[in-house]
């Protein structure tokens, strides 16, 4: 059997252009591309060395439910400065849902809102 790796994390949304730009703007995100996929936008970004699609669907789509719920519950990107991170996004507009709290010992995380229903949770680990 071939060994498994990393290709993509996919994202839908109403309005894919907007969402990628928050992307852009708050996590340092990189355009790769704009394609059009069975009529459908979908934008590509690189985003700590992995892909993001971010691929729009008609505005009449359910949201997610509010976490905790079955599946994906967010994504993880860490920071050697959870304060510094922090201030940073919320200058951004980039909404903090909870935290910053100490995790467990050494281990801060904070959760922050992007659109379409997509956390982030940052993550500072101080050995």
């Amino acid at each position: 059997m071939e060994p498994y790796r990393f290709d993509h994390i996919h994202f839908r949304s109403p309005d894919p252009e907007a969402a990628a730009r928050l992307w852009i703007a708050a996590f340092g995100a990189q355009h790769k591309a704009s394609v059009q996929i069975a009529g459908a936008l979908r934008v590509v970004l690189e985003l700590a060395g992995n892909t993001l699609f971010i691929e729009q669907v008609p505005d009449e789509t359910p949201a997610p439910p509010a976490p905790p719920f079955l599946g994906l519950e967010h994504i993880g990107l860490g920071t050697d400065d959870l304060d510094a991170a922090i201030a940073d996004l919320a200058a951004k507009g980039v909404p903090l849902l909870s935290g910053p709290k100490q995790a467990r010992p050494g281990v801060r995380i904070a959760f922050f809102g992007m659109p379409d229903g997509v956390r982030v949770e940052l993550i500072e680990r101080k050995g």
